[in-house]
């Protein structure tokens, strides 16, 4: 496989490859933003402890969403239309993974199970998101241009992993464990074969724009498909596992602002 490093680092030197990248992640983020807000607001009474919460975890959306726009008017460069079928947020929701958009746009609300497919939800879709941006601040966590976002990303999807362990064990503990377990793996199958859909075609639209080869791309598409099938037998245990987090009440404070751009 070709080296991640060098991957990324051709998608960031290119400014049209650079715009798709930021353009499709501030699309995804916008979209939860908007959710979690919707979720805040719908929250039930037996849970309205977890309001605060849910909020901050939009704010933090809705601030990376800014970040990225922020990358790209500091290159001088504008958004670009998502994809449809780079639109990890729309695919998902289409498979019947969280709460239906329709759900959150009726003034009703929510029931404890509803908050629990959410947290569920997030709980797989957030161990995808702080790997990535891990791996992202291994590699270009000390970049001049991107550096203190990527560090600052990584930081708030860390805090929101916590946060969905320490509020699903809560819930765990309550009696609602069956229900837990079997909506952490229907969400964990869900989500590796849409982030297999995805990533290939990412690929494919990346390989469009910077001239990639056949041999190159059948080489990536490969491995995407490698990583699917590990994930499938064995990797998604990862997802569906919950451990009391270090960061306890990782979302119990105010939203951290963005870094200027």
């Amino acid at each position: 496989m070709l080296p991640v490093k060098s991957l990324f680092q051709e998608i960031l030197d290119h400014d049209e490859s650079f715009r798709l990248f930021c353009s499709i992640a501030a699309g995804g983020e916008a979209q939860g933003g908007w959710e979690n807000g919707r979720i805040a607001q719908l929250v039930p009474e037996s849970e309205r402890g977890l309001a605060p919460k849910i909020s901050r975890h939009g704010a933090d959306e809705d601030k990376h969403g800014r970040i990225f726009h922020a990358l790209l008017k500091k290159r001088g460069l504008q958004p670009v239309p998502v994809p449809p079928e780079t639109d990890y947020t729309m695919l998902l929701e289409r498979r019947g993974i969280g709460l239906a958009h329709a759900r959150l746009k009726a003034d009703q609300p929510l029931t404890r199970r509803d908050i629990m497919v959410y947290l569920a939800h997030s709980r797989v879709t957030e161990q995808r998101a702080a790997e990535q941006m891990l791996m992202l601040r291994k590699h270009f966590g000390d970049h001049p241009d991107i550096g203190r976002a990527v560090r600052m990303i990584s930081d708030d999807e860390d805090n929101h992993l916590a946060y969905t362990h320490e509020e699903l064990l809560r819930l765990t503990a309550a009696g609602h464990g069956r229900f837990i377990r079997r909506t952490l793996r229907a969400c964990a199958l869900a989500e590796i074969r849409v982030h297999r859909d995805v990533s290939l075609a990412v690929t494919a639209h990346m390989a469009g724009i910077l001239g990639w080869s056949g041999a190159r791309s059948a080489l990536l598409a490969t491995g995407i498909r490698l990583v699917y099938a590990y994930e499938r037998l064995v990797g998604r245990r990862r997802m569906v596992t919950l451990r009391t987090p270090e960061r306890r009440n990782a979302l119990g404070g105010p939203a951290t602002t963005s870094p200027a751009a």
